[in-house]
Protein backbone atom coordinates (compact mmCIF):
# COMPACT_ATOMS: atom_id res chain seq x y z
CA UNK A 1 0.00 0.00 0.00
CA UNK A 2 1.41 3.37 -1.00
CA UNK A 3 2.05 5.95 1.69
CA UNK A 4 -0.30 8.90 1.56
CA UNK A 5 -0.35 12.50 2.71
CA UNK A 6 -2.91 15.29 2.74
CA UNK A 7 -2.47 18.29 0.48
CA UNK A 8 -4.50 21.43 1.21
CA UNK A 9 -5.03 24.11 -1.43
CA UNK A 10 -6.56 27.47 -0.51
CA UNK A 11 -8.46 29.44 -3.15
CA UNK A 12 -10.11 32.50 -1.64
CA UNK A 13 -12.16 31.38 1.36
CA UNK A 14 -12.23 27.71 0.33
CA UNK A 15 -9.74 25.14 1.57
CA UNK A 16 -9.70 21.98 -0.54
CA UNK A 17 -8.24 18.67 0.60
CA UNK A 18 -6.46 16.44 -1.92
CA UNK A 19 -5.21 12.96 -1.15
CA UNK A 20 -1.56 12.67 -2.20
CA UNK A 21 -0.47 9.19 -3.22
CA UNK A 22 3.28 9.45 -2.68
CA UNK A 23 4.23 6.31 -4.63
CA UNK A 24 2.21 7.33 -7.67
CA UNK A 25 2.91 11.06 -7.29
CA UNK A 26 -0.81 11.61 -7.88
CA UNK A 27 -3.53 13.79 -6.36
CA UNK A 28 -7.18 12.92 -5.79
CA UNK A 29 -9.50 15.78 -4.92
CA UNK A 30 -11.60 15.23 -1.83
CA UNK A 31 -13.76 17.63 0.20
CA UNK A 32 -13.72 21.44 0.49
CA UNK A 33 -14.35 23.45 3.66
CA UNK A 34 -15.37 27.09 3.87
CA UNK A 35 -13.27 29.32 6.14
CA UNK A 36 -14.13 32.78 7.58
CA UNK A 37 -12.42 34.78 4.78
CA UNK A 38 -9.60 34.47 2.21
CA UNK A 39 -6.83 32.16 3.41
CA UNK A 40 -3.53 33.99 3.95
CA UNK A 41 -1.42 31.17 5.36
CA UNK A 42 -1.73 27.93 7.34
CA UNK A 43 0.50 25.78 9.54
CA UNK A 44 0.10 22.29 11.03
CA UNK A 45 0.55 21.49 14.71
CA UNK A 46 3.71 19.41 15.38
CA UNK A 47 1.42 16.50 16.27
CA UNK A 48 -0.14 16.77 12.77
CA UNK A 49 -3.55 16.55 14.45
CA UNK A 50 -4.55 20.17 13.80
CA UNK A 51 -4.20 22.75 11.06
CA UNK A 52 -4.23 26.46 11.94
CA UNK A 53 -5.47 28.84 9.26
CA UNK A 54 -5.16 32.65 9.15
CA UNK A 55 -7.78 34.46 7.06
CA UNK A 56 -8.61 38.02 6.00
CA UNK A 57 -11.10 39.76 3.73
CA UNK A 58 -8.40 42.08 2.47
CA UNK A 59 -8.35 42.26 -1.31
CA UNK A 60 -6.69 44.77 -3.62
CA UNK A 61 -7.50 47.60 -1.17
CA UNK A 62 -5.71 47.89 2.19
CA UNK A 63 -8.89 47.70 4.28
CA UNK A 64 -9.20 44.43 6.19
CA UNK A 65 -11.95 44.40 8.80
CA UNK A 66 -12.55 40.65 9.08
CA UNK A 67 -9.36 38.89 10.21
CA UNK A 68 -9.26 35.59 12.04
CA UNK A 69 -7.20 32.54 12.90
CA UNK A 70 -9.02 29.20 13.06
CA UNK A 71 -8.19 25.65 14.12
CA UNK A 72 -9.20 22.52 12.20
CA UNK A 73 -8.84 18.94 13.31
CA UNK A 74 -7.08 16.68 10.79
CA UNK A 75 -8.54 13.18 10.49
CA UNK A 76 -5.54 10.90 11.01
CA UNK A 77 -6.68 8.40 8.37
CA UNK A 78 -8.33 10.48 5.66
CA UNK A 79 -6.84 13.95 6.17
CA UNK A 80 -10.31 15.54 6.18
CA UNK A 81 -10.66 18.84 8.08
CA UNK A 82 -13.32 19.68 10.66
CA UNK A 83 -13.59 22.93 12.69
CA UNK A 84 -11.99 22.70 16.13
CA UNK A 85 -13.24 25.48 18.39
CA UNK A 86 -14.30 29.00 17.46
CA UNK A 87 -12.17 31.27 15.23
CA UNK A 88 -10.17 33.90 17.09
CA UNK A 89 -10.22 37.50 15.79
CA UNK A 90 -7.02 39.25 14.71
CA UNK A 91 -6.74 43.04 14.73
CA UNK A 92 -4.91 43.09 11.38
CA UNK A 93 -4.48 40.80 8.39
CA UNK A 94 -1.74 38.18 8.91
CA UNK A 95 0.63 37.66 6.00
CA UNK A 96 2.28 34.55 7.50
CA UNK A 97 1.99 32.33 10.54
CA UNK A 98 3.71 29.41 12.27
CA UNK A 99 3.54 27.22 15.36
CA UNK A 100 6.48 26.89 17.77
CA UNK A 101 8.22 23.48 17.99
CA UNK A 102 6.58 22.67 21.33
CA UNK A 103 3.10 23.15 19.89
CA UNK A 104 2.17 25.55 22.69
CA UNK A 105 2.12 28.85 20.78
CA UNK A 106 0.89 30.18 17.45
CA UNK A 107 2.51 33.25 15.88
CA UNK A 108 1.01 35.52 13.19
CA UNK A 109 3.06 38.15 11.33
CA UNK A 110 1.43 41.44 10.25
CA UNK A 111 2.67 44.20 7.95
CA UNK A 112 -0.32 46.38 6.95
CA UNK A 113 -1.33 48.81 8.35
CA UNK A 114 1.05 48.14 11.25
CA UNK A 115 3.99 45.75 11.60
CA UNK A 116 3.97 43.24 14.42
CA UNK A 117 3.57 39.67 15.63
CA UNK A 118 0.50 38.30 17.40
CA UNK A 119 0.97 35.32 19.74
CA UNK A 120 -1.80 32.98 20.90
CA UNK A 121 -1.62 30.18 23.42
CA UNK A 122 -2.52 26.73 22.04
CA UNK A 123 -4.52 24.72 24.55
CA UNK A 124 -3.65 21.10 25.37
CA UNK A 125 -6.58 19.93 23.25
CA UNK A 126 -5.34 21.89 20.21
CA UNK A 127 -7.89 24.70 20.43
CA UNK A 128 -6.71 28.30 20.11
CA UNK A 129 -6.38 29.99 23.47
CA UNK A 130 -5.99 33.60 24.50
CA UNK A 131 -3.71 36.19 22.93
CA UNK A 132 -0.53 36.94 24.87
CA UNK A 133 0.39 40.60 25.37
CA UNK A 134 3.83 41.70 24.16
CA UNK A 135 6.19 44.47 25.33
CA UNK A 136 5.69 47.86 23.70
CA UNK A 137 8.17 49.31 21.24
CA UNK A 138 9.72 46.17 19.78
CA UNK A 139 11.34 46.85 16.35
CA UNK A 140 9.20 44.86 13.91
CA UNK A 141 10.44 46.69 10.81
CA UNK A 142 8.84 48.18 7.73
CA UNK A 143 7.34 45.18 5.90
CA UNK A 144 7.49 41.76 7.59
CA UNK A 145 6.71 38.88 5.25
CA UNK A 146 7.31 35.76 7.37
CA UNK A 147 7.63 34.70 11.00
CA UNK A 148 9.62 31.55 11.82
CA UNK A 149 10.70 29.80 14.99
CA UNK A 150 14.20 28.36 15.36
CA UNK A 151 14.36 24.58 15.92
CA UNK A 152 15.30 25.26 19.56
CA UNK A 153 12.12 27.28 20.12
CA UNK A 154 14.15 30.01 21.83
CA UNK A 155 14.41 32.43 18.88
CA UNK A 156 11.81 33.99 16.60
CA UNK A 157 12.89 35.27 13.18
CA UNK A 158 10.76 38.02 11.67
CA UNK A 159 11.66 38.36 7.98
CA UNK A 160 11.42 42.06 7.10
CA UNK A 161 11.49 42.36 3.31
CA UNK A 162 11.70 46.15 3.15
CA UNK A 163 10.68 47.82 -0.12
CA UNK A 164 12.52 48.73 -3.31
CA UNK A 165 12.86 52.39 -4.14
CA UNK A 166 10.38 53.54 -6.80
CA UNK A 167 8.60 56.64 -8.10
CA UNK A 168 10.92 58.98 -6.23
CA UNK A 169 10.59 57.09 -2.96
CA UNK A 170 13.79 55.86 -1.34
CA UNK A 171 14.43 52.19 -0.66
CA UNK A 172 13.23 50.78 2.67
CA UNK A 173 16.05 48.49 3.88
CA UNK A 174 15.33 44.87 4.76
CA UNK A 175 16.44 42.80 7.74
CA UNK A 176 16.15 39.57 9.67
CA UNK A 177 14.79 40.64 13.06
CA UNK A 178 15.52 38.21 15.88
CA UNK A 179 13.67 38.04 19.20
CA UNK A 180 14.12 35.89 22.25
CA UNK A 181 11.00 33.83 22.87
CA UNK A 182 10.08 32.54 26.31
CA UNK A 183 6.65 31.71 27.68
CA UNK A 184 5.07 33.22 24.58
CA UNK A 185 6.70 36.63 25.14
CA UNK A 186 9.29 38.39 22.97
CA UNK A 187 12.43 40.28 23.93
CA UNK A 188 14.66 42.03 21.39
CA UNK A 189 17.74 40.02 20.49
CA UNK A 190 19.44 41.30 17.33
CA UNK A 191 18.92 42.72 13.84
CA UNK A 192 20.77 41.12 10.93
CA UNK A 193 20.98 43.62 8.07
CA UNK A 194 24.03 43.35 5.78
CA UNK A 195 24.99 46.76 4.37
CA UNK A 196 22.46 48.32 6.69
CA UNK A 197 19.73 46.35 4.91
CA UNK A 198 20.16 48.24 1.62
CA UNK A 199 20.10 45.82 -1.30
CA UNK A 200 18.75 43.15 1.08
CA UNK A 201 15.13 42.09 0.56
CA UNK A 202 14.51 38.80 2.39
CA UNK A 203 11.13 37.16 1.89
CA UNK A 204 11.31 33.65 3.38
CA UNK A 205 13.77 31.60 5.44
CA UNK A 206 14.19 27.95 6.33
CA UNK A 207 16.44 26.32 8.92
CA UNK A 208 18.56 23.28 8.14
CA UNK A 209 17.10 20.30 10.08
CA UNK A 210 20.36 19.29 11.80
CA UNK A 211 23.07 21.91 11.10
CA UNK A 212 23.40 25.51 12.40
CA UNK A 213 22.53 27.02 9.01
CA UNK A 214 19.74 29.34 7.89
CA UNK A 215 18.83 29.71 4.19
CA UNK A 216 17.16 32.92 3.00
CA UNK A 217 15.44 33.88 -0.26
CA UNK A 218 15.83 37.51 -1.31
CA UNK A 219 12.66 38.52 -3.14
CA UNK A 220 13.89 41.85 -4.46
CA UNK A 221 17.27 40.63 -5.75
CA UNK A 222 16.43 37.00 -6.67
CA UNK A 223 19.27 35.65 -4.56
CA UNK A 224 19.87 32.88 -2.04
CA UNK A 225 21.76 33.52 1.21
CA UNK A 226 23.14 31.16 3.81
CA UNK A 227 23.74 32.53 7.33
CA UNK A 228 25.50 30.62 10.07
CA UNK A 229 23.53 30.25 13.29
CA UNK A 230 25.51 31.40 16.33
CA UNK A 231 23.82 30.26 19.50
CA UNK A 232 20.40 31.90 19.52
CA UNK A 233 21.43 34.51 16.93
CA UNK A 234 23.02 34.67 13.47
CA UNK A 235 26.32 35.76 12.01
CA UNK A 236 26.00 39.40 10.86
CA UNK A 237 26.98 38.59 7.28
CA UNK A 238 25.96 35.79 4.92
CA UNK A 239 28.51 32.98 4.53
CA UNK A 240 27.34 32.38 0.95
CA UNK A 241 25.28 34.32 -1.60
CA UNK A 242 24.05 32.68 -4.79
CA UNK A 243 22.09 33.90 -7.81
CA UNK A 244 18.88 31.92 -8.33
CA UNK A 245 18.14 33.05 -11.89
CA UNK A 246 19.25 31.17 -15.00
CA UNK A 247 19.45 34.29 -17.18
CA UNK A 248 19.92 37.51 -15.23
CA UNK A 249 21.04 39.43 -18.32
CA UNK A 250 17.51 39.26 -19.73
CA UNK A 251 15.57 39.78 -16.50
CA UNK A 252 11.99 41.01 -16.89
CA UNK A 253 9.86 43.24 -14.63
CA UNK A 254 8.09 41.44 -11.74
CA UNK A 255 10.78 38.78 -11.51
CA UNK A 256 10.69 37.74 -7.85
CA UNK A 257 12.17 35.13 -5.57
CA UNK A 258 9.64 33.28 -3.43
CA UNK A 259 9.28 30.41 -1.02
CA UNK A 260 12.36 28.49 0.16
CA UNK A 261 12.51 24.97 1.61
CA UNK A 262 15.36 22.77 2.78
CA UNK A 263 14.72 19.13 1.82
CA UNK A 264 13.73 16.93 4.79
CA UNK A 265 17.04 15.05 4.46
CA UNK A 266 19.03 18.30 4.72
CA UNK A 267 21.02 17.64 1.54
CA UNK A 268 19.31 20.14 -0.79
CA UNK A 269 17.64 23.55 -0.73
CA UNK A 270 14.94 24.75 -3.14
CA UNK A 271 13.89 28.31 -4.03
CA UNK A 272 11.01 29.48 -6.24
CA UNK A 273 11.54 31.88 -9.13
CA UNK A 274 8.18 33.45 -10.01
CA UNK A 275 7.12 35.79 -12.78
CA UNK A 276 3.76 37.12 -14.01
CA UNK A 277 4.80 40.14 -16.10
CA UNK A 278 2.27 40.87 -18.84
CA UNK A 279 2.21 42.93 -22.04
CA UNK A 280 -0.66 44.05 -24.27
CA UNK A 281 -1.52 42.01 -27.34
CA UNK A 282 -4.56 43.00 -29.37
CA UNK A 283 -6.32 44.38 -26.31
CA UNK A 284 -5.52 41.50 -23.99
CA UNK A 285 -2.86 40.94 -21.35
CA UNK A 286 -0.45 38.11 -22.13
CA UNK A 287 2.64 36.78 -20.38
CA UNK A 288 5.63 38.97 -21.22
CA UNK A 289 8.44 36.68 -20.15
CA UNK A 290 10.38 35.79 -17.04
CA UNK A 291 11.57 32.73 -15.14
CA UNK A 292 9.10 30.38 -13.46
CA UNK A 293 11.24 27.65 -11.99
CA UNK A 294 12.45 25.97 -8.83
CA UNK A 295 16.18 26.55 -8.36
CA UNK A 296 17.72 23.45 -6.77
CA UNK A 297 20.98 23.51 -4.80
CA UNK A 298 23.05 20.70 -3.30
CA UNK A 299 24.23 21.55 0.22
CA UNK A 300 27.84 20.87 1.17
CA UNK A 301 27.58 18.74 4.30
CA UNK A 302 30.66 20.32 5.88
CA UNK A 303 30.27 24.02 5.07
CA UNK A 304 26.60 24.45 4.17
CA UNK A 305 27.54 25.99 0.83
CA UNK A 306 24.71 25.71 -1.74
CA UNK A 307 25.73 24.60 -5.27
CA UNK A 308 23.25 25.02 -8.12
CA UNK A 309 22.32 21.70 -9.77
CA UNK A 310 19.03 22.45 -11.56
CA UNK A 311 16.44 24.97 -12.68
CA UNK A 312 13.22 22.93 -12.80
CA UNK A 313 10.44 24.44 -14.92
CA UNK A 314 7.26 24.73 -12.81
CA UNK A 315 5.04 24.24 -15.90
CA UNK A 316 2.97 27.14 -14.55
CA UNK A 317 3.22 30.83 -13.73
CA UNK A 318 3.95 32.60 -10.42
CA UNK A 319 4.29 29.74 -7.94
CA UNK A 320 3.63 31.36 -4.56
CA UNK A 321 3.94 28.21 -2.46
CA UNK A 322 5.41 24.73 -2.86
CA UNK A 323 5.83 21.84 -0.43
CA UNK A 324 7.34 18.38 0.02
CA UNK A 325 5.65 15.35 1.48
CA UNK A 326 7.24 14.32 4.82
CA UNK A 327 9.40 11.67 3.12
CA UNK A 328 10.75 14.20 0.61
CA UNK A 329 9.90 12.00 -2.38
CA UNK A 330 7.22 14.26 -3.88
CA UNK A 331 7.10 18.03 -4.30
CA UNK A 332 4.03 20.01 -5.38
CA UNK A 333 4.13 23.61 -6.62
CA UNK A 334 1.03 25.86 -6.60
CA UNK A 335 0.58 28.74 -9.05
CA UNK A 336 -1.74 31.54 -8.04
CA UNK A 337 -4.07 32.38 -10.93
CA UNK A 338 -4.69 32.11 -14.69
CA UNK A 339 -2.57 34.09 -17.12
CA UNK A 340 -2.97 34.87 -20.83
CA UNK A 341 -0.54 33.32 -23.29
CA UNK A 342 0.19 34.38 -26.84
CA UNK A 343 0.45 31.52 -29.31
CA UNK A 344 1.14 33.08 -32.69
CA UNK A 345 -1.89 35.22 -33.50
CA UNK A 346 -4.04 33.57 -30.84
CA UNK A 347 -4.41 34.16 -27.11
CA UNK A 348 -5.00 31.22 -24.78
CA UNK A 349 -5.19 31.03 -21.00
CA UNK A 350 -3.05 28.96 -18.65
CA UNK A 351 -5.08 28.18 -15.51
CA UNK A 352 -3.76 28.10 -11.97
CA UNK A 353 -2.37 24.68 -11.23
CA UNK A 354 -0.80 22.16 -8.89
CA UNK A 355 2.38 20.84 -10.53
CA UNK A 356 3.61 17.49 -9.16
CA UNK A 357 7.27 16.44 -9.20
CA UNK A 358 9.28 13.48 -7.99
CA UNK A 359 12.41 14.39 -6.03
CA UNK A 360 15.29 12.07 -6.86
CA UNK A 361 18.06 10.85 -4.60
CA UNK A 362 20.28 13.42 -6.34
CA UNK A 363 17.87 16.20 -5.30
CA UNK A 364 16.74 16.97 -8.84
CA UNK A 365 13.05 17.38 -9.65
CA UNK A 366 11.29 15.36 -12.34
CA UNK A 367 7.95 16.73 -13.55
CA UNK A 368 5.18 14.12 -13.40
CA UNK A 369 1.84 15.83 -14.05
CA UNK A 370 -0.19 18.97 -13.56
CA UNK A 371 -3.68 19.51 -12.16
CA UNK A 372 -5.61 22.60 -13.23
CA UNK A 373 -7.23 24.53 -10.39
CA UNK A 374 -10.38 26.60 -10.94
CA UNK A 375 -9.95 29.94 -9.19
CA UNK A 376 -13.05 31.83 -10.44
CA UNK A 377 -11.39 35.23 -10.11
CA UNK A 378 -9.74 34.41 -6.78
CA UNK A 379 -6.15 33.42 -5.96
CA UNK A 380 -4.61 30.10 -4.96
CA UNK A 381 -2.79 31.88 -2.17
CA UNK A 382 -1.51 29.00 -0.08
CA UNK A 383 -0.85 25.28 -0.40
CA UNK A 384 0.72 22.84 2.02
CA UNK A 385 1.20 19.11 2.68
CA UNK A 386 0.72 17.22 5.97
CA UNK A 387 1.58 13.56 6.59
CA UNK A 388 -1.43 11.62 7.84
CA UNK A 389 -0.48 7.92 7.59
Amino acid sequence: MNAKAALYSAVGDELTHYELDIGEAALTRRETVKVPANVQYAWPHPSREYLYVSTSNRGSAPKADSNHVSAYRIDRESGALTPHGDPRPLRHRAVHMCVDPSGQYMLNAHNVPKSGITVHQIESDGRIGSQIDQPEGLPYGIYPHQVMMSPSGRTTVLVDRGNSGAHGKAEDPGALRLFRFSGGVFAQLSVIAPNGGYGFGPRHVDFHPTKPWLYVSDERRSQLYMFRVRGDSLAPEAAFIRDILADREHIKPRQLAGTIHVHPNGQFVYVANRADYTVDFEGRKVFGGGENSIAVYAINSETGEPKLIQHADTHSFHVRTFAFDPSGRVMVAASIQPIGLREGSKVTSAPAALSVFRAGADGKLEFVRKYDVETDGKIQYWMGIVGVQ
